[in-house]
């Protein structure tokens, strides 16, 4: 077996399931679930209909770099979304099954593993799958803790230049799971001259890009940053993206990746072996879904319901404020952030994600011990309700 194996640690469900063996939950109260990022609003009629009046497709095998159809709606959305100039839908973009298995492949093929000492960057707190990524392609995670005194900025020029020399890959995710934060351009300009400098490839994780708050201000993309800085080629530039948040439809797997040509080419020589071709039928929905944003509108206005109802009631207790964008709270616990959950859980029937199941320990300590993920996913009334339970459970903690 590949000895990297064992070097991955559980899954955090995996550690919430074994965090509350033995709970049984107060038969008052039914369970409701914020601890896993499932949207769980309606999934749109389109893309219902799309799938339903595409179904010969499954009699087919389909191309590797996805339709040209299917290629040539995402770079139109891209080029809506972010005011890019161009978009070259045959070079720049490439369908994936949905952003998690595209960004653990991504790994595999970026990093050089005949190079000694590689290493992989990510954010911490973080999606366990970049940490995956880098170890399954021999690499070592590195982690750069984002924490609230400094607005949970991803600062990598805090590392030292041996480091930073021997980076091959940047995780980046924005807006972040799970503290919401959204990279601004000085930002992004201080990670692109680190990239020339020190020879690394980004990979912008923006499955929450469309879930934000200000319809007239959404967030700032890999792509949109590069673009303003003068890189229209986006070199060592790649970005994530997904239907799953954005269109209600986590079952479907479907997204891309687009960005540097150079990088993509290769990607793609990648996935032809890797075997993870989007179904015919799949990319039809995902046309639809792609095409229309009166949904996603719609998608936003329950979520700005749900924030603006439920941030006033948890911020007392739990410190908490409105994030940039997505649609996680990041609440800090009045103790352990694992017992905070059990006792939620056990008293409630509230289930929330401890955050130092987000994060990994360093010299500085775990920057999600002591806060708990809150996804609001649910329709606006059972996550005012589970509001009100928190609210409960920490007025009677107190």
């Amino acid at each position: 077996m590949n000895p990297y194996l064992d070097r991955l640690q559980p899954y955090p469900f995996e550690k919430l399931r074994v965090l509350f063996e033995g709970i049984e939950p107060h038969p008052e109260f039914k369970p409701i679930r914020l601890s896993i990022g499932e949207p769980r609003h309606a999934t749109p009629q389109i893309v219902l209909d799309a799938m339903a009046n595409n179904l010969d497709g499954l009699a087919v095998y389909p191309p590797t770099a996805g339709s040209d159809a299917l290629r040539q709606t995402i770079a139109d959305w891209l080029k809506r979304r972010y005011g890019l100039g161009a978009v070259d839908a045959a070079t720049q973009v490439l369908p994936v099954n949905g952003s998690r298995e595209a960004l653990f492949a991504f790994g595999q093929c970026v990093v050089d593993g005949t190079r000694p000492g590689a290493k992989v960057l990510s954010p911490n707190p973080f999606y366990q799958i970049y940490e995956g990524a880098a170890l399954l392609a021999g690499a070592e995670p590195v982690f750069i803790n984002t924490v609230e005194s400094n607005n949970f900025a991803f600062d990598v020029s805090s590392l030292d230049t041996a480091t930073l020399d021997a980076v091959q890959l940047v995780f980046v995710c924005s807006p972040s799971n799970p503290t919401g934060h959204v990279m601004d351009q000085a930002e992004w300009n201080r990670l692109f001259e680190l990239s020339d400098k020190h020879e690394f490839v980004i990979a912008a994780d923006e499955c929450y890009s469309e879930i934000y708050f200000d319809e007239a201000n959404p967030p700032l993309g890999a792509l949109e940053a590069a673009w303003a800085a003068g890189r229209t080629d986006f070199r060592n530039v790649v970005t994530f993206s997904s239907l799953s948040k954005r269109s209600n439809v986590p079952g479907l797997r479907s997204g891309f990746v687009a960005g540097d040509a150079r990088v993509l080419k290769q990607f793609l020589r990648y996935r032809t072996y890797h075997g993870c071709a989007m179904g015919p039928t799949m990319q039809m929905a995902s046309i639809a879904a792609w095409q229309d944003e009166a949904h996603v509108q719609e998608n936003r206005r329950l979520y700005r319901e749900k924030f603006d109802r439920i941030v006033p009631m948890l911020s007392p207790w739990l410190g908490i404020r409105k994030p940039d964008a997505g649609f996680y709270l990041w609440a800090r616990t009045p103790g352990s952030d694992t017992e905070f959950a059990r006792g939620l859980q056990a008293e409630y029937n509230v289930t929330v994600l401890p955050g130092s199941y987000l994060a990994r320990d360093t010299t500085s300590g775990n920057p999600g011990a002591g806060f708990v993920r809150i996804a609001l996913v649910a329709e606006p009334q059972e996550c005012i309700e589970a509001a009100e339970r928190i609210v409960a459970f920490c007025k009677q903690s107190t």
